[in-house]
């Protein structure tokens, strides 16, 4: 038996509930939960903005997961109990979206969907990795951040402050931009160059790209205007689901605008792997018994970085 926050409806509280432990099929595992991630996106289910993305209900939500193979399924080979793993899930196809998920003690993982832990890396930073370090890793890419480029990331949130971190670990000189001030320090820690209020304020700097994690509308416009002639604007963030753009300064200077939805299990392993090298996700860790109150200090905007359940040892 084990215990998870299990989502009915839009609108309901979650629901502590008991279930049988389940059993693995072909290709899959059972994995002890040691850490999960908990989601801006598990604040729209229950507010019945992306429930849509659910595709089972009732479900055990946590879709950024990090565990213990504890049961492999009857034809599994090249894992072991007691493997450490992350799973990289791809798109709807992840715990916590098609099946029960992290909020729970134990859940089902598929084998191509797991990543081997580095040694140096422990579950509550390998869970920051899955959704959220993967989403903001896919960015840079299509940034093409790295040695010689100059990147302005935008929103020092969750995910910006970990992609500011991870750009200039990869090479590139890093510009920050972040209305909070609090988390300015932070980033100048980890070595971005400098942190502003608003992209115009980077305008003199030219820069080769900006990645924004915002999405606030003016964070989009300002991005064009202030990025380089020819330059690249990455749209990740959704705080607003619309901007009002100047399209003559997106056509005269040629500005290239794309958007970037998730990551994949390539981008996982990159950010696994530069976890071993040093990098650190912010996170602050929770227990499951405050899961509910955790999910709320979420949406009232009150957490800096990752909030991440970390479960005892099974």
């Amino acid at each position: 038996m084990f215990r998870g926050w299990q989502f009915t409806a839009p609108h309901q509280p979650l629901e502590l509930v008991i279930k049988q432990d389940p059993e693995p099929g072909p290709g899959q595992v059972v994995i002890a939960t040691r850490a999960a991630g908990l989601c801006h996106s598990d604040i729209g289910f229950l507010e019945g903005t992306i429930d849509w993305m659910l595709v089972t209900r009732p479900i055990i939500l946590g879709h950024e997961c990090a565990g213990e193979i504890v049961k492999l399924g009857p034809d599994v080979e090249g894992w072991k109990i007691g493997d450490r793993v992350a799973v990289a899930g791809l798109g709807l196809d992840a715990p916590g979206l098609i099946a029960d998920g992290g909020f729970g003690e134990k859940f089902i993982g598929k084998i191509d969907q797991l990543i081997r832990i580095p040694e140096s890396v422990d579950y509550v930073q390998a869970a920051a990795a899955t959704d959220a370090g993967q989403t903001a890793r896919k960015a840079l890419r299509l940034a093409e951040v790295g040695p010689g480029r100059r990147v302005g990331i935008i929103g020092l949130g969750g995910l910006g402050l970990t992609a500011a971190k991870m750009a200039v670990m990869l090479g590139a000189e890093v510009y920050a931009v972040e209305i909070d001030q609090s988390v300015w320090a932070s980033a100048e820690e980890a070595g971005v160059k400098r942190v502003v209020s608003s992209p115009k304020e980077l305008i003199d700097e030219a820069l080769d790209a900006f990645v924004d994690y915002a999405g606030f509308g003016v964070t989009t416009a300002g991005a064009i205007e202030a990025v380089k002639h020819g330059g690249t604007v990455v749209q990740v963030g959704m705080g607003r689901k619309e901007a009002t753009i100047d399209t003559t300064q997106l056509v005269t200077r040629e500005v290239i605008l794309r958007g970037s939805l998730g990551g994949s299990y390539v981008d996982t392993q990159d950010v696994l792997g530069l976890m071993s090298e040093g990098l650190r996700a912010t996170a602050t860790e929770i227990t499951f018994e405050e899961v509910p109150e955790g999910l709320e200090r979420l949406e009232r905007g009150e957490v800096n970085g990752r909030l991440i359940i970390s479960y005892p040892a099974p």
